[in-house]
């Protein structure tokens, strides 16, 4: 029989793959937690009609990329391409956002049918943050603010770039569309195919388009700064000056549209050189209609989601792993006959209680004095155990440097943990 493989594009995460990710997960934790950001955790499957109301029945999720079907009840589910909509929905549907300010934070996959290709996969992974009930500049500069410690903290800041632009409330883009069109119509042979779809759906992605004759067309353009309305003027004003005080360095970028219905005022994109034409890592903005859309009572919100895979794409680009991101072994305690087994099993377990931050790694299965050798030489490990006949009738053990020229040396079993704990540190 043929060897059931993978979904083209999901791709399984390797045991010498994980350590990465949960480095960069810990990080993106201990930076959210600073900031007061809660955890929540919904299902992958909503409601088709959640996406379709909220991303927008024109946009390129909706009509090309959702996984959806059918249930057995006939009701339409959909594998979420995105988390914003499913937060909104539980905090709306849990009563955290009535007269609250919230500050949440998620993780998990996502899925998109789309053409996979490296940093983009059909299932992929998003961390998620989402702020609601905080109408002021001041959240958007904190969110931003936030990811910029997150850089630092990834070795990240010199090798990332914020952009920035306003695109004003529904209304003032109503009137810009207008215009857009109207201009763009008079060159409709000379744009891309998509640009020329989306003409007529969704016009603001046209100023996405990386096709070269079409960003001709485009420096001609109505400009949607000159459309903004005063209130989407006034803040983004202050959220530049409130960058400006954090030492946030940022450029605005008039074409920065972001591609989800939902969105207005504030969008932004933090982007590095690094990844070729894979340059945003996370991106977000105000949706300040989002909530009252989904049913809800009008709520401020703001937020942003980076890739995962992306971002651990560029860190492995960079080379900024940091060393002890492993997943080796720091003690490998063997057994050298069956009557040691017991033994070993007991001595391993308190060499764990004794030493809580080092990885312990029991030998298993049996085997020659060399094997097991072998094995704990692979495991990484910086040291190992050896417990025979002997020295359990002896109450001792051998403690054998793997990665260095010390010599083996022989210690009663009730100082082997703290010689370990020592040699360890050091």
């Amino acid at each position: 029989m043929a060897k059931i493989q993978a979904i083209r594009g999901m791709n399984d995460i390797l045991p010498e793959q994980t350590p990465v990710w949960q480095f960069v997960e810990a990080t993106v934790r201990k930076v959210l937690g600073q900031y007061g950001y809660q955890e929540i955790r919904m299902p992958i499957v909503e409601q088709t009609d959640l996406f379709k109301r909220s991303i927008g029945e024109v946009t390129d999720i909706v009509e090309k990329e959702m996984y959806t079907f059918d249930d057995r009840n006939g009701d339409s589910l959909t594998l979420r391409p995105e988390g914003t909509a499913g937060c909104v929905r539980a905090a709306e549907e849990h009563g955290l956002l009535f007269n609250q300010t919230r500050r949440l934070w998620y993780t998990g996959p996502m899925f998109r049918h789309e053409r996979p290709q490296k940093g983009r996969y059909r299932q992929f992974h998003q961390i998620g943050v989402e702020c609601f009930g905080m109408a002021g500049p001041d959240i958007d500069a904190e969110l931003l603010m936030l990811t910029a410690r997150l850089w630092k903290e990834l070795g990240l800041a010199e090798h990332t770039r914020l952009e920035l632009n306003s695109i004003g409330t529904s209304e003032a883009r109503r009137v810009y569309r207008d215009a857009l069109v109207e201009y763009l119509s008079q060159f409709k042979s000379e744009l891309d195919a998509d640009s020329q779809r989306r003409l007529d759906t969704n016009p603001l992605r046209i100023l996405d388009s990386k096709d070269p004759s079409t960003r001709k067309i485009l420096e001609n353009a109505p400009v949607l700064d000159a459309y903004l309305d005063d209130e989407s003027r006034e803040h983004f004003d202050r959220l530049r000056a409130l960058l400006d005080a954090a030492g946030i360095d940022y450029t605005v970028n008039p074409a920065l549209v972001r591609g989800l219905d939902y969105y207005g005022k504030t969008v932004f994109e933090w982007i590095t050189d690094s990844l070729g034409a894979q340059g945003t890592v996370c991106a977000g903005g105000r949706y300040d209609g989002l909530v009252e859309q989904l049913g809800g009572k009008p709520t401020r919100a703001v937020g942003f989601a980076m890739g995962v895979e992306r971002l651990i794409l560029l860190l492995e680009t960079l080379d900024l792993i940091p060393p002890h991101v492993n997943n080796h072994a720091d003690v490998y305690v063997t057994a050298m006959g069956e009557g040691a087994v017991a033994s070993a099993l007991a001595l391993a377990d308190e060499l764990r209680a004794a030493l809580p931050e080092a990885t312990v790694v029991s030998h298993c299965g049996g085997g020659s004095f060399k094997s097991q050798m072998k094995k704990a030489d692979k495991s990484g490990a910086q040291y190992a155990v050896i417990l025979g006949d002997n020295e359990v009738a002896n109450g001792t053990a051998g403690l054998k440097p793997l990665r260095s020229d010390e010599q083996q040396r022989e210690l009663a079993r009730g100082d082997l943990a703290s010689a370990l704990a020592s040699a360890l540190n050091n």
